[in-house]
């Protein structure tokens, strides 16, 4: 048993894509729109591997309102900074109809690597996530959470999805942006670690090999950070709307709070098989939250909503704990109002069927995702 709490504190990182407002399509970051978001951001924004992508991070937030705040106003200034090259953030996971083929990558050491190590898989990398970090300062308890953590991944991605479309195709996956990013190795669920030692071993194994330089190149839906002491959820696509956004956050902030409560009280979250979680991760990318996940214990599929209800049950005391009480309940809107996917889709299908050409439906597309990056700032 753990005697001292985990401070829990919160960081969120996004990544958007630029379009240019006048074609909608991507387009690379002027230098001088990322040296003006340097001078304004510090090392709180950074380019990605694209440079049609820009990458935003907050500080150490120990509230879920100094959390918003802080990423209200990187939002902001990017919106601004980008709107002064005629250009546009959005935060989609991927964008409607741009061709992976005729984008350029960021010339910096650690993206030259990957392309070489990675070849044509990491060409395709079109895509943007959110991740949340979880401060987490034991390093076995990282681990013990982790394996209870990994059974709500697949609710958390069905929640977040954003990626209906790829290449001006809707593909019928609500986060296609998984499809993209499963090919790079050392992605998906977490395997099982029993101790951090364990997990050491294994990471060292990589490095003396030379497979890989440090724990940063592995990319699992949940991983301990090889930079914080904290455990980072990269399940998620990133979410157009503020609020959407924070009310994960808060609800993976929660989930720890409330594992770790389970562990003070010699009780635990059971560990089910990847194979069983994997099949949720999978109706998640599928389906997003429209379809229902597999409910474990009654082996039967119920609704999101009605796995929600039980789950936001579950966390109330300890989401009041943090004080996150109306982000966590902010899921039901989510559920109601449909993920970003579903609006994605909606706005393409009712274009069409207003006469719209599909090029002309998948601009409207991305015209909803513009107004949507600025929601709540």
């Amino acid at each position: 048993m753990y005697t001292k709490t985990p401070p829990f504190t919160l960081g969120i990182e996004e990544e958007y894509l630029l379009v240019d407002l006048e074609t909608l399509d991507l387009t690379a970051a002027p230098e001088a729109l990322m040296n003006d978001a340097a001078d304004v951001l510090g090392e709180k924004v950074s380019p990605e591997f694209l440079q049609c992508q820009i990458e935003v991070g907050t500080g150490v937030c120990d509230t879920i309102a100094d959390a918003r705040a802080d990423l209200a106003h990187l939002r902001k200034t990017v919106a601004d900074l980008a709107g002064r090259h005629g250009l546009a953030p959005i935060a989609a996971s991927t964008h409607p109809f741009a061709k992976w083929q005729q984008q350029e990558f960021t010339d910096k050491e650690r993206y030259r690597t990957l392309e070489r190590d990675l070849a044509g898989v990491a060409r395709r990398m079109l895509i943007c996530g959110m991740h949340v970090h979880v401060g987490i300062d034991d390093d076995d308890l990282r681990m013990d959470l982790m394996r209870q953590f990994t059974y709500f991944l697949p609710h958390l991605l069905a929640l977040s999805t954003s990626s209906p479309f790829w290449e001006g195709e809707e593909t019928g996956l609500r986060s296609y942006r998984l499809t993209v990013f499963d090919n790079l190795p050392r992605t998906g669920l977490p395997p099982t670690f029993n101790s951090h030692v364990e997990y050491e071993r294994a990471i060292q194994t990589m490095v003396k090999t030379g497979v890989i330089e440090d724990s940063t190149k592995i990319w699992w839906d949940l991983r301990p950070s090889g930079r914080f002491p904290t455990l980072e959820s990269r399940i998620c696509d990133v979410s157009p709307l503020l609020d959407d956004t924070i009310a994960i956050a808060a609800l993976i902030q929660s989930i720890f709070l409330m594992l770790f409560d389970l562990g003070m009280k010699n009780q635990r979250w059971r560990i089910y098989d990847r194979f069983l979680i994997a099949e949720n991760r999978w109706r998640a990318q599928r389906y997003g939250a429209s379809k229902g996940l597999i409910d474990f214990g009654l082996g039967q599929i119920k609704s999101c909503e009605d796995l929600f209800d039980e789950l936001l049950e579950t966390l109330a005391p300890h989401a009041a704990a943090l004080g996150c009480t109306k982000e966590v309940m902010h899921t039901k809107t989510i559920l109601k109002n449909g993920t970003s996917a579903e609006r994605q889709t909606k706005i393409y299908h009712d274009a069409m069927a207003d006469g719209a050409s599909a090029d002309d439906a998948l601009r409207d597309v991305v015209r909803g995702l513009v107004k949507e990056f600025s929601v709540g700032l």
